[in-house]
C-alpha cells in the first residue's frame, strides 16, 4: 500500500515521517499515513490564512455548490468509505454503513445552511437620541478554524466541524484521529475535486502532542475539539483568547418509568448501550429502572445483551466489534473487576479477548464505582432501581458530566420536570440518550464541554455577528 499523503494548501504531499493505521480487531496494518511535522502545520495554518481572504468573500451559493457537491459524492462512495472506516476502527460493517449516510446529510445540511445565514433588521429610534437611526445585524466568518477529531466517527465528526465552517466561510485545519486518519483524507479529496479553494481545508496527522502550535498559534481564530475532557480542558486553558467549543463525553444516564413502553425502552437501550462497542459519548451507561418494572427489565436487558453478536466488525450481523484498542478494553475490564471487588454483581458479560468486550450488565453499583462515575466508552451498562422520580432525576445529576439523559415515560408532567430539573444539554424522552439527528443542537454542561454542534447552532459558534448602524437624518 502506498503511504497516504497530507494535505497543504491543495497540494498533496510526503514528509519525513510515517505512520502504520492498524485493525483493532486483528490488529493487522490496513494503511500507512505520512505524519506532519511542526513546520507542515505551521505552513497549514498559514494557507488556510491566506485563503480566508477568498472564502470571506465567497458567495453563499458558492459554498453551496461546493457542500452539495460533496454530499453527493459521499452518497454515491457508500461502501468505499464504509469498509474504510471498519478497516481503521473496527466499526461494524453496517454502522460504518450507517456513519456515512449520515456524513451525507451532514453535508447536505450543511449546504442548505450555508444559504440560510441570515441578519436582522433592528430599529434604534427607540429615544430621542436616536431618531432616523437603523441597524443592520449579520454574522460574518470567523478565519480559520482548528478541528480535532476522535476516532469513534471518523468521518461523521469530521463533517460536523467541517461543513458548519467551509459554510460560515471560514477556512480549517484538521488534525483528524490517529487512529482513523484515512477515512479523514479520503473525505478531504472529496473537497478538492469538489472545487474548494486552495488552501481553505489543510489535513495534518499528527500525534495529539504535535498540534500545540494549532491551540496557541493567534492565528487560529477557533479551536473546535471532540475527545477526553482531560484533553479537552487543557487546550481552553492554553488556547489564549480564541474560542473553543469542546465536546468531551458523558456517562448518560437513562430512567425507565413505570408507565413505559417496555419492548421499546429495552430495544433502544441495549442497542444505545452495546452498538459500537458503547464508544459513544452519548452511550447509555447508567439505567435507572422503577422498582415496580425492574425485576423484569433487569431480566430482559440481560438476555437481550446474551443474543448480541459480537465479534468480526465486517459480519453484517455484528453489532458489538473490537474497542479501539486492547489497552481500552483492559482499562474498562479492571474497572469491572474493581467493582465486582467492591460489591457489584456482573449479570452477564464482563470477559475480554484482545480488544473485544463482551456486552456487560452490572447490578448493585454504587455511585462512586468507575464504572458508573467515570466515562467507560465500552459495551458496559449498571442497571440500578428507584421509587421516586424525583430519586431518579437527583441519581442522574450526580455524574459530573451533562451531555445528554433519557426517560421512558408518558406523563407530561414528569416530562417537564426533567427537562426544568436535569442537568444536561439534551433530554431524550421515549428514545435512549444515545438518539441523535445530525442537525440538531448537540452539546453538553459541566465535564462535557461548551458550545454546540449541528450545523447552524456550530455555523453560530464559527461566526462573528457584527451591526452597522445607520443614520438617516
Amino acid at each position: 500500500m502506498e503511504p497516504v499523503k497530507i494535505l497543504i494548501n491543495g497540494q498533496w504531499r510526503q514528509t519525513g515521517n510515517k505512520r502504520q493505521v492498524f485493525n483493532p480487531y486483528d490488529n493487522k496494518a490496513v494503511g500507512e499515513v505520512f505524519q506532519a511535522s511542526s513546520r507542515e502545520i505551521d505552513e497549514a495554518i498559514g494557507a488556510a490564512e491566506e485563503a480566508f481572504h477568498l472564502t470571506r468573500r465567497s458567495a453563499p451559493h458558492e459554498r453551496h455548490a461546493v457542500l452539495a457537491a460533496v454530499s453527493r459524492a459521499l452518497a454515491g462512495k457508500k461502501e468505499e468509505f464504509a469498509s474504510l472506516i471498519t478497516a481503521e476502527t473496527g466499526k461494524p460493517i453496517t454502522l460504518s454503513r450507517g456513519e456515512v449516510e449520515r456524513a451525507a446529510f451532514t453535508m447536505a445540511t450543511s449546504a442548505e445552511e450555508a444559504t440560510r445565514i441570515e441578519g436582522t433588521v433592528l430599529p434604534l429610534d427607540v429615544t430621542p437620541q436616536s431618531a432616523n437611526r437603523t441597524a443592520i445585524i449579520r454574522r460574518f466568518p470567523l478565519g480559520v478554524i482548528g478541528a480535532i477529531t476522535p476516532f469513534n466517527y471518523p468521518l461523521n465528526l469530521v463533517a460536523h466541524k467541517l461543513g458548519p465552517a467551509i459554510a460560515a466561510g471560514n477556512t480549517v485545519v484538521l488534525k483528524p484521529s490517529s487512529n482513523a486518519p484515512q477515512t479523514a483524507l479520503r473525505f478531504a479529496e472529496l473537497f478538492v475535486q469538489a472545487g474548494l479553494s486552495k488552501g481553505a481545508l489543510n489535513v495534518v496527522p499528527c500525534m495529539g502532542s504535535e498540534i500545540e502550535q494549532l491551540v496557541t498559534d493567534k492565528r487560529v481564530k477557533l479551536i473546535s475539539f471532540t475527545g477526553s475532557p482531560a484533553v479537552g480542558w487543557g487546550i481552553k486553558a492554553r488556547s489564549g483568547r480564541k474560542r473553543v467549543l469542546l465536546e468531551l463525553g458523558g456517562n448518560a444516564g437513562v430512567i425507565v418509568c413505570a408507565d413505559a413502553q417496555m419492548d421499546h425502552a429495552l430495544k433502544s437501550i441495549t442497542q444505545g448501550a452495546f452498538a459500537n462497542a458503547g464508544q459513544s459519548c452519548i452511550s447509555v451507561q447508567r439505567v435507572y429502572v422503577h422498582e415496580s418494572i425492574a425485576e423484569y427489565f433487569t431480566a430482559q436487558i440481560v438476555k437481550l445483551a446474551k443474543s448480541i453478536a459480537a465479534g468480526d466488525p465486517t459480519n453484517p450481523r455484528t453489532v458489538v466489534g473490537p474497542m479501539i484498542d486492547e489497552q481500552a478494553a483492559r482499562k474498562v475490564e479492571s474497572w469491572i473487576q474493581e467493582a465486582v471487588a467492591q460489591g457489584a454483581r456482573i449479570l452477564c458479560g464482563g470477559t475480554r479477548q484482545g480488544a473485544l468486550l463482551e456486552p456487560t450488565v452490572l447490578a448493585e453499583v454504587a455511585p462512586e464505582m468507575k464504572v458508573s462515575c467515570q466515562e467507560a466508552f465500552a459495551p458496559v451498562v449498571t442497571v440500578d432501581r428507584f421509587s421516586e422520580f424525583k430519586d431518579a432525576l437527583e441519581r442522574v445529576n450526580t455524574s459530573s458530566y451533562g451531555l445528554q439523559a433519557g426517560i421512558f415515560t408518558n406523563s407530561a408532567a414528569d416530562i417537564f420536570t426533567a427537562y426544568r430539573e436535569l442537568e444536561v444539554g439534551g433530554v431524550i424522552i421515549n428514545d435512549a440518550s444515545s438518539f441523535r439527528v445530525d442537525h440538531m443542537p448537540y452539546g453538553g454542561t459541566k465535564e462535557s464541554g461548551l458550545g454546540r454542534e449541528g450545523i447552524r447552532y456550530a455555523i453560530e459558534e464559527m461566526s462573528e455577528m457584527k451591526l452597522l448602524s445607520l443614520n438617516f437624518s
